[in-house]
């Protein structure tokens, strides 16, 4: 029987909120046995960037790394959001380090390709560099966002921080190989990871925010869809009961498991140790 592994992504309403992570940092370490924690970056990177003078910039809910920009979200996601957490958790007795997709090469990724919004051409790599929103003609480049390269994510180098007895903490940043940082989804980032470690572990992923789960009704907390399998995604994506934010979560939800992730829990931060348990009250992807 593989050993199991945990590997936990928290978003920003819990990053953003002082309280809500110290709670949930100590239900973290308090899990028992293998584990890994990514983090997303919260508001704290466009506050900041605020009073740099660094302008946050979103197309279709992505932000837009432009060299300032890559520059502020290493500084913060790497740098004090990442070792916030990896102080708090050794104060909790929790041996953590945190690292980026550089650090010890553990995820490589390329840069990604320029969308052309030609209508002709939607989808295809573009030459020109305007940006424009969602239909207008031209072209997007997202700057310095990162893809993650096809089986780039390190296992081998996972393994030996893992048999070791650390617990890895991973900002949403990975690397080109040439020298170059870039902001990855941390969601995207979570379901790598997990899919790598699947071969030697057991894993289940859990995408913790602030919702119970997937919910029928947006309007009703207690409306969780206990369960959702490919065939109910398609019921779901088809009658339209899904609201926007969660889809991403869902795609990268099955692409784990298409991969070889047993299961994926979709929850409530509050809820991390009893969707860590067999008595899960959040929402199962399978």
């Amino acid at each position: 029987m593989m050993e199991k592994i945990f590997v936990i992504k928290i978003g920003g309403n819990v990053i953003d909120d002082n309280a809500a992570l110290a709670i949930f940092l100590e239900n973290f370490a308090a899990i028992e046995g293998k584990k890994i924690l990514v983090h997303g970056g919260g508001k704290i990177a466009t506050k900041i960037g605020d009073k740099l003078g660094i302008q946050s910039k979103y197309i279709n809910g992505r932000r837009l790394t432009d060299a300032a920009t890559i520059d502020l979200v290493t500084m913060v996601y790497g740098g004090l959001v990442n070792k916030t957490i990896v102080a708090k958790l050794q104060s909790l007795q929790c041996n953590a380090i945190g690292l980026t997709g550089a650090d010890a090469n553990i995820i490589p990724a390329t840069k990604r390709r320029v969308v052309n919004l030609n209508k002709n051409n939607i989808g295809e790599e573009g030459a020109g560099s305007k940006n424009g929103p969602e239909g207008a003609s031209g072209s997007i480049d997202y700057g310095f966002a990162g893809d993650i390269s096809p089986g780039g994510v390190d296992i081998n180098t996972l393994n030996i921080f893992l048999s070791n007895g650390f617990t890895m903490i991973v900002a949403p940043l990975t690397h080109d190989g040439k020298g170059q940082m870039l902001n990855t989804n941390a969601d995207t980032i979570a379901s790598a990871l997990a899919a790598g470690l699947s071969k030697d572990y057991e894993v289940r992923l859990v995408y913790c925010f602030e919702k119970k789960g997937v919910l029928g009704d947006m309007n009703d907390n207690g409306s969780v869809i206990p369960l959702i399998t490919k065939e109910k995604y398609r019921q779901l994506t088809d009658d339209n009961k899904l609201f926007e934010g969660i889809i991403p979560k869902i795609d990268n939800a099955f692409a784990a498991i298409e991969n070889g992730v047993k299961e994926v829990l979709i929850g409530d931060a509050n809820d991390l140790l009893q969707n860590v348990s067999a008595n899960t009250c959040g929402t199962l992807i399978r």
